[in-house]
Order: structure tokens, then sequence, then C-alpha cells
């Protein structure tokens, strides 16, 4: 699932892409995909310019110049395209959004969407949400606040959008791994100290996935030569079985209240 580099990743070259270029045509081809019918979709969209694209933890939204906006979150398996019929991924498509000789593609929302809302409704949807993971307001005395009483696994608060938004399977391992500790660490046993280089290495983790492009492989143009290229970085995720980077241990993996978890048991532990 993409998440806070990939979605910023994506952010800053749709805006260097699409802005202020009027959407020519819509289709869709997964009603379920969208909130409105599709008929209705794609008549509000025509002719509209997308004049700011937004990131929210793991969400984009796309500020249309009818004060309108496309809440967009991609979910397990979605990802964005934009360039050509003849270059675009040999996948399905369920939104595709054309801006003149160039198209917009929405692959893989099985499970993801692109709503059409007002400006209220996208502040309502993220009242729930944790502050984002490079929030201006973020600092190392916030971080450690947010930590402050809660109980359970260092993995399931990470991955809690409620607490910090932006971070998923994939960065909460890693996060773990660079700082030290077992992603079934448990929170409420943490000093101070080792929570301060639980911050150091989120920021540290997430700075570098972000300037290499993530870790999803599939470029999001032709030209595109960034995307993927955390992907041969990561030292534990999906690395079951392989030698650590870091010691002589062995990569395991373990589920951890439902979901995968991939760490070194030689050189993580447990405070």
């Amino acid at each position: 699932m993409p998440e806070f580099p990939e979605m910023e990743n994506y952010r800053r070259m749709l805006s260097e892409q699409i802005i202020d270029h009027p959407i020519s045509h819509v289709l869709v081809n997964r009603e379920k995909s969208v909130n409105v019918p599709a008929e209705q979709f794609a008549k509000e969209l025509a002719g509209q310019r997308v004049i700011f694209v937004e990131r929210r933890g793991k969400h984009l939204i796309f500020h249309l110049n009818s004060g309108r906006r496309l809440l967009l979150h991609l979910m397990l398996g979605g990802m964005l395209y934009y360039g050509t019929e003849e270059n675009r991924p040999s996948r399905n498509t369920q939104i595709e959004i054309e801006f003149g000789q160039k198209t917009l593609y929405f692959i893989g929302l099985r499970l993801g969407y692109l709503h059409l809302l007002s400006a209220k409704e996208v502040d309502e949807i993220f009242k729930p949400l944790g502050p984002d993971v490079f929030d201006r307001r973020m600092n190392r005395e916030r971080f450690a606040e947010l930590l402050k009483g809660r109980r359970g696994a260092l993995k399931s608060l990470l991955v809690n959008q409620h607490v910090i938004a932006g971070i998923g399977n994939c960065y909460a391992d890693e996060i773990a791994f660079e700082a030290g500790l077992l992603p079934s660490a448990q929170i409420q046993d943490l000093s101070a100290e080792t929570i301060d280089r639980l911050y150091e290495a989120v920021v540290r983790v997430l700075t570098d996935a972000l300037a290499h492009g993530g870790y999803m492989e599939t470029p999001f143009m032709e030209s595109d030569t960034l995307t993927g290229g955390f992907d041969e970085m990561c030292k534990v995720y999906d690395r079951e079985g392989e030698k650590c980077s870091r010691c002589d241990g062995v990569i395991h993996k373990i589920e951890l209240s439902g979901r995968k978890a991939f760490f070194c048991p030689s050189c993580q532990h447990e405070h």
C-alpha cells in the first residue's frame, strides 16, 4: 500500500504535470471507485482545472477551481500513471482523467477510491486523522506527547492513522529496525531516551525513502526514473531469510495483530 513517501512523491510529480491544465474528458470504468453516479462525476469534472494538489497522510486531495475536491486513497494495490494509452501499464484502469494529450490513469482501485466532495466534507473526513508525519508543528516533544499513555506493540502504534498519519507496514518495519526496536516492543515500556531515538528513526527513514522515490516500482510516467528507488534499500521489509545488513542475524517474519512484520531478532530489542 502506498504510504507517505509514495504519496508525497506522487503529489510532487502531479503538481509539475497537471496544475491549471483543463480536464478534457473523464472515463469511469468502475462506478464503485467514485461516490456519485459516473455520468455526474464526469460532467462535474469536465472543463475543471486542478489548482493545487495536497497530501494528508496516505491521501491526496485535488483542489478544483470550482472549489470542489477530489479525495484519493489508493489503498492496497492502487497506483497512478500519467501518459498515453500506448505507454501506460497493461492493467485495468478504474478511472481516467484526460488533460489534453495526456491522461491520468487510476489503476488498481479494488479497495481504493476517488471521491468528489466539498471542502467541508473533506475536513470532516480528516478530523479523526492524527498529525501528518512531517507536519510543521511536529517535533520530538510533540511526538513523545502523542505516545504518552498509549499501550501496545510498536508496529501497531506506528501504523495507527489516528496517532500519526502516513506510515504503513513497510516503513513501520524499517523504522523499528532503524531504531533497534522489535516491532513487538511495548510502547508503555519505552524510556524517554528510546522514544527520542524512535523519533529520529521515523524522520531518517521517511526522509531517505522520499528522496529515493519510495518502494513502489512502477513509474509515474515514461520519464520517471525516481519512483521505486527505495525498494532495494529496504533493510528488513519483505527480506525474510536474508542476512541482516547490520549484524550476523537473519531477517525473520512474524504475524503481529494480523499484520506481517519483518525484523532482525539479533539486533532489534524490546527497549
